[in-house]
């Protein structure tokens, strides 16, 4: 009965074991994001963490005849790219990411994590002639 108890004990560990890598650390998908940043802060009761939101070109829609602004939200751990996207809010964003499977408080609200930034750049303006220009 003990043997029984120990090799259904260490089953019960490995399985977890397993189960949370899969679940917390296992990189279910990663790409590249571009868009206008909309916003950056740092925010959170016991873990504060950068939280982000790309507001994408185009409209998607979950429902026939509606219209919804394309985002992507996500979270940063790496304070050099936090710092980077500190600076550029209201730019034009390209973000390499991560996905995990699940999300961990001292990680972020997202299961998107920030790892690079690839490139900044200003938003096309509009002068006095309404001819529009990039800067």
């Amino acid at each position: 009965m003990k043997k029984f108890a120990w090799i259904s004990g260490i089953i019960l560990i490995v399985f977890l074991s397993i189960f949370i890598w899969w679940r917390f650390f296992f990189v279910f998908g990663e790409g590249v994001k571009a868009g206008s940043l909309n916003y950056f802060m740092k925010k959170g009761v016991i873990f504060k963490t950068f939280e982000g939101r790309v507001v994408q070109e185009g409209f998607q829609s979950p429902t026939a005849g509606a219209l919804q602004s394309n985002e992507f939200r996500f979270s940063v751990i790496d304070d050099d790219v936090a710092a980077q996207l500190e600076r550029s809010s209201g730019k034009h964003v390209e973000l390499r990411y991560v996905e995990y499977n699940g999300k961990l408080p001292w990680r972020g609200t997202s299961n998107f994590i920030v790892t690079e930034v690839i490139s900044v750049k200003e938003t096309g303006k509009v002068d006095t002639s309404g001819i529009p220009f990039d800067q």
